[in-house]
């Protein structure tokens, strides 16, 4: 962990540098920013060593079949994406409403409808895959604003920078404190709750999934409260299309497992967890593979990641709660 004096002096140097690129990539066209973006993500894999070997350590276990070139190919492709997503983002944020509109195509938009005609709220779940940020901030071009669950940045000023993005067209974020009430408030007034499903989760709650044929610990909160509250659960996805466009496509409902399921929770989160395998096994480039998303389970050690845990834990309490009252 950085010291304190350490973090002050970064910080600041940290947010001049984003500022800079964020004037540069302003005056590009996006097609000129993602190969920019592209250029700067391929310098990276290179730099950086330890990002890389995470990278193509999941990459082998993912794909066996491949060869080693295959798999480092993918990492180049992966980190290449990665840059052009920090280089998109900050120039989308410079863009009018109009000009966002123009970059996107948009499929599924009659789910959406449906699942807010059941009147119950909307869990819109996706990973760090493609361009998430983006398909988020456009979402109320089309729909009811969404809230967000995020974790804080540690950088102040780069957190306010990005929290004005994912705010500039309406949603609201959600962060750890008084989650649980919160995202119950906006599925009570049929709202949307946008959530990741695919950074480890070491806390009691978790719940271990399949994910590429390995154990992974995923947060449950998804699940819990999709079936407390019969909320929707739709699955998201942003596609890269040709001249820095974008695909946001809006997946069918998973359904939800039946009433008599042995663990449903964990059926639950199973489902939603291989429908975000089914589009990464698609375009792998596009999936954060630098994350450590498998782990040795270390009890008592707890990794809250964006809020989730503490979602969980709270949700957890309120049902035991509930389970006492009816007994």
């Amino acid at each position: 962990m950085a010291s304190p004096r350490l973090d002050a002096a970064r910080f600041p140097v940290e947010a001049a540098l984003v500022r800079a690129v964020t004037a540069c990539v302003s005056l590009l066209p996006m097609s000129a920013v993602r190969a920019c973006g592209h250029g700067f993500g391929r310098a990276m894999f290179w730099v950086d060593g330890f990002h890389r070997r995470i990278a193509l350590e999941n990459l082998a276990h993912a794909f066996p079949s491949r060869s080693a070139a295959e798999r480092r190919a993918l990492a180049k492709a992966m980190f290449a994406h990665f840059g052009a997503l920090v280089f998109e983002l900050l120039k989308f944020g410079t863009l009018s409403r109009e000009q966002m509109s123009g970059l996107m195509d948009v499929e599924g938009l009659e789910r959406i409808h449906a699942a807010h005609a059941k009147g119950k709220g909307v869990f819109f779940v996706t990973g760090h895959f493609g361009y998430w940020e983006m398909q988020a901030i456009t979402h109320p071009f089309h729909s009811p604003t969404i809230a967000v669950m995020a974790r804080p940045l540690d950088n102040p000023r780069l957190h306010a920078l990005l929290e004005r993005m994912r705010t500039k067209t309406g949603n609201r974020v959600l962060y750890r404190q008084g989650v649980l009430r919160r995202v119950l408030r906006e599925l009570t007034s049929n709202n949307g709750v946008a959530m990741l499903i695919d950074q480890h989760l070491h806390t009691p709650e978790a719940v271990y999934v399949d994910y590429f044929g390995r154990p992974a610990a995923t947060t449950s909160a998804l699940a819990a409260l999709a079936l407390r509250t019969g909320a929707v659960v739709i699955p998201v996805f942003a596609l890269p299309l040709p001249g820095g466009r974008y695909r946001f496509i809006y997946e069918h409902p998973v359904e939800p497992p039946a009433v008599d399921a042995a663990d449903p929770v964990r059926e639950f989160t199973q489902r939603c967890t291989d429908v975000l395998e089914m589009y990464v096994r698609r375009h792998p480039e596009l999936w954060l593979w630098m994350h450590r998303r498998w782990r040795e389970r270390e009890p008592g050690l707890a990794d809250d990641v964006e809020g989730e845990a503490s979602l969980a834990e709270a949700e957890r309490r309120r049902t035991a709660s509930d389970d006492a009252i009816d007994g």
